[in-house]
């Protein structure tokens, strides 16, 4: 029997204990999983099984939501994230490499977790979870990919302010993006010839450098390179004609040059059941795309929908790895 996924606890004050467990009740044995964290940060009343052995969580999930135990520091309070939990949430994560690398795990699911809660208590030197993930990896560079049904789209810069897109917008990093995304495309998702879109950084992406010069000084020299070594590579494209469904039904990701002209799109088409997913890495490692969500943090109204896609992204890419 293949290896089940591993789901990382997060920040156990958010909602991911909750729809951790609605996941399990979703899913049950049609796609098994197993939780790592603190069996006492879960809601009360929930049906475990504790593992000693992670390969044992597709037996055990008939029964109940599969646990591999990790002791915490403190209790958790919903919606009061505990800076003496931080150390437990990191090593959290670490235990969860370890087990895909080591193939106890197929892949890697992982809960939204609170930076600042990890600086306090435990001074986390990464601006987030993926350049964590990266740095356990010991890659240099991985690529954020959003996905739903509809459309997969990758933004080539990320957390940066506007200002600042056009100087971090190289030629190098571009071209690094759209490589780790034809990969990624080829081997988990089995597309064995993509076709990526490419945005334009500007409005009408320059409309012939009237509006910026980075369209065709930048993106379209790259675009143009590697189209020659046989990508089916098409833009600069104006973002504003890129994201409707007849433009979609023409490409099979699409790479846009920051944050919000990703994210936008794909969260309007499917805002509940998108899923984050990190190309680039030697495992395989999606993650719900939304945060803690400490406000309805243990009141039982957090939408598992986001969380049920990204298990489901990580076994069927497993599956095509395998």
């Amino acid at each position: 029997m293949s290896a089940a996924v591993a789901l990382s606890c997060g920040e156990p004050a958010g909602v991911g204990p909750e729809i951790a467990v609605a996941a399990w009740r979703t899913l049950g044995p049609a796609l098994p999983f197993f939780w790592i964290g603190d069996p006492g940060h879960l809601p009360g009343g929930t049906p475990t099984v504790l593992l000693d052995d992670p390969r044992d969580a597709a037996m055990a999930t008939a029964t109940g939501l599969p646990v591999l135990p990790h002791g915490f520091d403190a209790p958790a309070t919903p919606g009061k994230p505990d800076p003496a939990n931080a150390k437990g949430v990191i090593d959290v994560i670490s235990r969860g490499v370890d087990l895909v690398r080591s193939g106890a795990a197929s892949a890697l699911c992982t809960a939204p977790i609170h930076k600042k809660a990890l600086i306090d208590g435990a001074h986390f030197a990464y601006p987030g979870h993926t350049e964590y993930l990266a740095a356990l990896a010991g890659v240099d560079h991985v690529v954020m990919m959003l996905a739903c049904d509809a459309l997969r789209v990758v933004p080539t810069t990320i957390h940066i302010p506007i200002s600042a897109v056009p100087r971090a917008l190289t030629p190098d990093l571009l071209e690094r993006t759209i490589r780790i995304t034809h990969a990624a495309l080829i081997r988990d998702f089995g597309i064995p010839a993509p076709r990526i879109a490419v945005t334009g950084l500007n409005p009408h992406a320059g409309e012939g450098g009237a509006m910026g010069s980075e369209d065709a000084d930048v993106i379209a020299p790259v675009i143009a390179r590697l189209s020659a070594e046989g990508m089916d590579l098409r833009g600069p494209a104006s973002a504003d004609t890129l994201f409707h469904a007849a433009a979609r039904a023409r490409y099979d990701a699409a790479i846009a040059m920051y944050h919000d002209q990703a994210l936008i799109p794909i969260k309007t088409i499917d805002f509940a059941g998108g899923v984050n997913v990190t190309l680039g890495l030697p495992f395989i490692r999606t993650s719900p795309d939304h945060g803690t969500a400490f406000d309805i943090a243990g009141t039982g109204t957090a939408d598992p929908t986001s969380l049920i896609a990204a298990l489901r992204m990580a076994a069927d890419m497993a599956r095509r790895r395998a």
